[in-house]
This record gives structure tokens, sequence and C-alpha cells, in this order.
């Protein structure tokens, strides 16, 4: 937690002010002078490298990415939602993975860093599979099926603001927007937590739950994904 709030909060406004930029706009300024343009794995190994040796950043990360790419793999979806893209990253992780004609709708609040996880998906070569939609997830889920034509989700990725994990699933219940054997895998479940989201899916019967346990990106500090199979 120590480091965190260090990497967070105090080290990253200070940076923020001397270089009059964010972060995020620091990630993407590496990703175009030193990734391979098209390549979405030189994408993710540049963004990996800078932020397990500059700045720390909330990506998924390789440790658990490799969780989420045999889960997409396992799952081979037509259609995937993704909650929460910040920089793009786990957005490229999936949409590399995708078969032909499958596509990802991909859901950011942050306007900023939509217009960077913008660039880095096209830079990545990956913009023809994903559809990035702007707003708070609660607004865009019972929009899916009218507004973007979605019969059901086969995998979905939560990885936004953890008190919206638990509410989000319910949501997206009610939307019916899960069918039988539609997955969900959850980021950050120990760090920084979602214990209501856990509760909610380990005590449901329609679902069945697998517990990963991994680290926090780029750091030792313990941290798990939880995926969770609808049974309908």
């Amino acid at each position: 937690t120590a480091a965190l709030i260090w990497n967070e909060i105090i080290r990253e406004k200070i940076t923020n002010f001397i270089m009059n930029q964010s972060k995020e706009q620091r990630i993407l300024n590496f990703v175009l002078q030193n990734a391979v343009r098209g390549d979405p794995c030189s994408v993710l190994d540049t963004i990996d490298k800078y932020c397990s040796q500059k700045e720390w950043a909330m990506n998924v990360g390789n440790e658990k990415g490799l969780i989420l790419d045999k889960t997409v793999e396992e799952v081979q979806p037509s259609v995937a939602l993704e909650l929460g893209t910040y920089c793009g990253y786990s957005t490229v992780r999936i949409a590399r993975l995708l078969k032909a004609g499958a596509h990802l709708l991909t859901v950011e609040f942050n306007p900023k860093f939509a217009a960077i996880a913008k660039q880095i998906i096209e830079f990545a070569g990956v913009q023809d599979k994903v559809k990035l939609l702007e707003g708070p997830s609660e607004e865009i889920i019972p929009q899916l099926k009218k507004k973007y034509e979605v019969d059901t989700l086969d995998f979905v990725f939560l990885d936004h603001w953890k008190d919206r994990y638990a509410p989000d699933t319910i949501l997206l219940q009610e939307c019916n927007l899960l069918r039988k054997g539609s997955v969900l895998l959850a980021d950050n479940v120990i760090f920084p937590g979602a214990p209501e989201f856990l509760n909610y899916i380990r005590n449901n019967p329609r679902f069945q739950c697998t517990n990963y346990l991994s680290h926090l990106e780029y750091m030792e500090t313990e941290d798990a994904m939880e995926k969770a199979v609808f049974l309908g």
C-alpha cells in the first residue's frame, strides 16, 4: 500500500508537474517511440517494460495477463466486453487473440484515458476488432442490446472500479446479456480487493467460480483473478 501511495500519488504528481503531462501520456509516448507499429505483442512488451522499470501503472500486467490470455483462448469469444480500458493494455491483449469476425467492446469512464487507449489500440493494429465506448458502465451496459446490437456476451473482463464489479454483474444478468457458458474474469480481487463481488458470485448457484492466485501488476504484492462461469 505504501509503495502504491508513493507511485500513484506522490511520485506521479511530482513527475506530472515537472513534465507537464500525465503518466498515461508518457506511457503512450514510450510506446510510439519504442514499439513496432502493427505488432500487438511489441506494444504489450513495451508497456510492461515502462511500467516495471519507470512508472507503475494499473494495467493487468504480464503475469496476470497470461491468465487472461489462457481464459480468452479457452472461451474463443465472438463477442467480448471489457469494463475498464485505461490505456488499452488489456484491450490489445484480448483483441490480439480474437478469431476472425469476433469483436471486443471496451468501456472507459475517463475521457483522457479513452483518448490515450484509442491511440495505443490503433498503433497495435487491433482497432478493427475493438469498439471503445466512453461513459459509466452502469449507463452503457443497458444500451448494449439495442444501441450496439449485442445479443449475448461470451466473455466479460472486469477491471474497472472494484465497487462496480458486483452491481455490474447483476446488471449484465438483468439485461439478459449472459448466456449459459458466458465467462466472467475479474482482476484485482485481493488487491485492492472486490469482497462484495466475491461474496456475490461465490454464493450464487448460477456461477461456477475458480480463483487464480497471482501478484499485483509489476509488484510482489499478492493478488488474484476470479473466473466465474455463468450456468444459466
